[in-house]
């Protein structure tokens, strides 16, 4: 695949995953009302099978039994069910699957952004982690489950809901101590990154998805990312909700104190070198100040998994350099 292609793909990926969720509604947040044991609860406390999930597209899922067989169709899903101790369930991901490493070798049933549905058929799957927002496009997930498969669909707007997808990823596959724990040390963390940023200034933060073909890409309104730099301290400037775009003029009036070059992750000619030759961008503050800094952490900015603190504590250091410092 030629490096052109292979940025298109990773940026059709990131928009969809970074844009407001418009025309999904959105399950709350609390997973009790998510999970709904349709037989009495098991001795541990977990609730027994079969087992009723709201997911969160809204929709109602059965389980008759424990998972044995996960197809994943998004990396952040693989990286849930990877961090509750269930890899070796794992039947299936996408070719964007990069963590754990052993992930890496397990059949691909996304290629390229498009669900390969015969593969998905054959793996066998007892559960499929479908990502929302089109991500998972609506017809697929309903194939899917039109062919008996059971399908959970995952799409969370802000840490709170990355958390709420832990906890239900946790309960449909048995592992609600496991989900609870790692639930419990992240808010821990997130707690210390906000207590730490809690009394600063929050400066103008532009953080580049994209520049491609001309057209700019950031955090969407409303969307996970934005909500993520104002936890990190800093104020979010925002592009259209749902394409996640910015015009330039706009970008321009909304004068970044700060811009973070999330794309430099995937591409060392980005660099704050060159973003101030570019026309019109000069007039920024944060380029007139020198405040442009390349961030390599993107993956973890991005992808709504377990690793998300890592992602959140990354931004803080960006935002705020000095209140993290070593």
């Amino acid at each position: 695949m030629t490096p052109h292609r292979l940025r298109a793909l990773l940026l059709l990926f990131l928009v969809g995953l970074l844009a407001a969720c418009t025309a999904t509604p959105s399950a709350s947040t609390d997973p009790s009302t998510r999970i709904a044991a349709t037989s009495a609860a098991s001795p541990s406390g977990a609730a027994a099978y079969p087992l009723t999930l709201t997911d969160d597209a809204g929709r109602e899922l059965t389980l008759e039994a424990e998972p044995r067989r996960i197809v994943s169709l998004a990396p952040s899903n693989t990286e849930i069910a990877c961090a509750l101790d269930a890899c070796d369930r794992i039947v299936g991901v996408t070719d964007f699957d990069d963590y754990p490493a052993q992930v890496v070798e397990v059949d691909k049933v996304v290629t390229m952004a498009q669900v390969d549905v015969e593969a998905v058929v054959a793996a066998e799957p007892d559960l499929v982690l479908a990502a929302g927002n089109e991500l998972t496009p609506t017809a697929v997930i309903d194939q899917l489950a039109d062919l008996g498969l059971p399908v959970l669909v995952l799409y969370p707007e802000s840490l709170e809901e990355v958390t709420a997808d832990i906890a239900l990823v946790g309960a449909a596959l048995g592992r609600d101590d496991a989900a609870a724990a790692l639930v419990d040390d992240m808010e821990t963390r997130v707690a210390a990154v906000e207590s730490a940023v809690a009394d600063l200034e929050r400066p103008r933060t532009f953080y580049e998805v994209s520049v491609f073909e001309g057209t700019i890409y950031t955090a969407g309104e409303g969307s996970f990312l934005a909500s993520l730099i104002e936890t990190a301290g800093g104020a979010p400037v925002i592009g259209d909700a749902l394409s996640t775009s910015i015009e330039l003029e706009d970008l321009v009036a909304a004068d970044p104190e700060l811009i973070l070059l999330g794309d430099a992750t995937y591409d060392e000619t980005i660099t704050p070198e060159s973003v101030a030759e570019r026309p019109g961008w000069e007039t920024m503050t944060a380029v007139a100040t020198d405040r442009v800094v390349v961030v390599t952490e993107d993956v973890v900015i991005t992808r709504p998994g377990p690793r998300i603190v890592d992602g959140l504590e990354a931004l803080a250091r960006a935002i705020h350099p000095d209140a993290f410092a070593e």
